[in-house]
């Protein structure tokens, strides 16, 4: 779009663009102004031209925070927007049993729907996000109800969907029961998307799905240590991720209309680097470069930097478990490449394992890089003292291209008192964490 053409835009009435779901020759379809549309959307608000550069055609809120200057900025790059209708939880204390405030958040999704309605970058209205999460009272669906109902009423130019933690046969009973007016059934999920998606056929969802979220091995999807901290995925190893399930996202034509991944942004959640595809300065990894070469069916200019190989070890040899001893020196080996031949500026921390782990993707505090424990740094390798203090930590390597590319890995490691002590290894049982 033209500068002129958004001016004129932002100066006039607005013209919604009919969205349709339709069942075409026995599959399901999203249709946009008359013509196919499948979603290869980013879930995010940051980067929006990087997203057009890699072949994106849509972006997911989850609220209506910024929401007009939010669709403005995506309409003028021909992005479509999934908007976020952040319908209340039940675990943050929302009481479904009160009427008086169910009906005023009816009331006040009422008011923007009618404000952003006929907004041409709107694709589609999600009705709430995981709200199924650590719930017990069902009615949440009856609210959802009314509110695509309420949609249907005011806007009969674009559909409905909400979104759940997962599938679940149960729960899809649920909702086909008591959300009529839902017309695609949206499922966040991770290292069990192929079974999710296998389960939705096997199980009969009838309809459209879209995948809402997606990504790397869930946190609680991964092997665990000894003192039960998972073990993140390296950067390359999630591209491999990315790649395999938008893969089988692609291969189902009969139900999916398209999915959303996630992150496309940065943010601490269990880890600094756990689910964003981007540094917090905004250095992208090799995840976005699959994406792109599926979507735009060519490698980007510049690619990211691809894990070789890591060690933590000690007189060069690896150590049992990863426990090690409080003020001993201790190695980490890192071994990247670049395709493109870039000098890589490697980045070492050392971090406390987090404490603030949270639900469904809520506000975590980053704990900070402790200072003074690297004592050397080389090229590939690096020296370190272990803390004095008992407890979980992790050691963070980053290589960037200095083009606006990184890799990264992070290896999980326990510290011990001193070596005649014994090791306690305590950590809180943690809730699942599913996203956003």
């Amino acid at each position: 779009m033209s500068v002129l053409a958004f001016v004129l835009y932002v100066n006039s009435n607005a013209q919604a663009v009919k969205v349709e779901v339709k069942k075409v020759n026995g599959d399901w379809e999203l249709y946009r102004d008359g013509k196919p549309y499948y979603i290869k959307g980013v879930g995010g608000q940051v980067y929006l031209d990087k997203a057009v550069e890699i072949g994106s055609n849509s972006i997911r809120t989850w609220s209506l925070e910024n929401a007009k200057k939010f669709l403005d900025a995506a309409h003028e790059r021909g992005l479509t927007v999934m908007m976020g209708l952040w319908v209340q939880h039940e675990r943050h204390g929302f009481d479904y049993n009160d009427t008086t405030a169910v009906r005023k958040q009816l009331e006040y999704f009422t008011r923007k729907v009618k404000e952003f309605k006929d907004h041409p970058a709107l694709l589609m209205w999600g009705v709430g996000n995981e709200v199924d999460l650590f719930y017990s009272n069902t009615k949440v669906w009856n609210a959802v109800q009314d509110i695509c109902a309420m949609v249907h009423r005011i806007d009969p130019n674009h559909p409905t969907t909400t979104v759940t933690a997962g599938y679940d046969s149960t729960e899809t009973a649920l909702i086909l029961q008591n959300v009529p007016d839902l017309d695609i059934y949206g499922v966040n999920t991770y290292g069990d998307l192929k079974k999710a998606v296998d389960d939705m056929h096997r199980f009969g969802w009838p309809g459209a799905y879209l995948i809402a979220e997606w990504g790397p091995n869930g946190h609680w999807e991964t092997a665990k240590t000894k003192w039960g901290a998972p073990i993140e995925q390296t950067s390359s190893e999630k591209a491999d991720s990315y790649e395999e399930r938008n893969n089988y996202i692609n291969a189902d034509s009969l139900k999916c209309v398209g999915s959303y991944v996630f992150l496309w942004g940065q943010k601490q959640e269990t880890t600094a680097t756990w689910y964003g595809m981007f540094s917090a300065a905004g250095e992208s990894t090799e995840s976005v470069d699959r994406l792109h070469i599926d979507w735009r069916g060519e490698k980007p200019k510049n690619e990211s930097p691809k894990v070789v190989d890591f060690a933590l070890l000690y007189d060069s040899k690896p150590i049992p478990d990863n426990i090690v001893e409080s003020g001993r020196r201790y190695t980490v080996i890192a071994n990247f490449n670049d395709p493109d031949g870039d000098k890589l500026k490697i980045d070492w921390q050392v971090i406390s394992e987090s404490t603030d782990v949270k639900a469904g993707g809520d506000v975590e505090s980053a704990p900070p890089s402790i200072p003074g424990l690297i004592k050397s740094k080389q090229k590939n390798k690096m020296e370190f003292v272990a803390p004095q203090k008992e407890g979980a930590y992790r050691v963070f390597v980053f290589a960037y291209d200095r083009k606006g590319q990184m890799g990264y890995f992070n290896i999980p490691f326990y510290v011990k008192p001193d070596p005649n002590a014994t090791t306690t290894i305590k950590l809180k049982k943690r809730k699942l964490n599913f996203e956003y």
